[in-house]
């Protein structure tokens, strides 16, 4: 009987630690490495798309005259590549480098929203104090 008079309070004691949810986490499939192959392979498709994109005509246009026909076909890829011949094969080459910083870059979100979620709570915990101690607009002045 004694024991459990001795117990009984530890046990409520212990019980806030009990109740404290998991740390929140991304959901998996934003935890997922393939997403960051996917969103490599969109980056390469919206980089082919922009690169595809008629601009000899806006270059005349800047001019104040008109486009010929070499202009007319002339894409963002052929201003690049007057630059660079190897343009292409760089660009490529650095989406793909990309997927291993992006790998990183999720697994150092999930790592971290613990702290940020920690952090949010007492920044909310330390506002509800200040709007608890704001004085109340109706009580009379003196």
């Amino acid at each position: 009987m004694r024991k459990s008079l001795i117990l009984l309070p530890l046990l409520l004691c212990a019980a806030p630690a009990l109740a404290q949810t998991a740390a929140p986490q991304l959901p998996p499939q934003l935890a997922d490495p393939a997403l960051a192959d996917r969103l490599a392979n969109a980056a390469q498709a919206l980089s082919k798309a922009v690169l595809d994109l008629p601009v000899g005509e806006l270059k005349a246009a800047t001019e104040g005259r008109q486009a010929t026909p070499a202009e007319r076909r002339m894409t963002v890829r052929d201003f690049a590549r007057r630059d660079d011949p190897d343009f292409d094969r760089k660009i490529q080459r650095r989406i793909a480098e990309a997927k291993p910083m992006v790998r990183r870059g999720m697994k150092a979100i999930n790592d971290a929203l613990p702290a940020v979620m920690q952090g949010l709570e007492q920044a909310q915990q330390s506002l509800d104090r200040a709007l608890a101690n704001m004085p109340d607009p109706t009580y009379p002045k003196r």
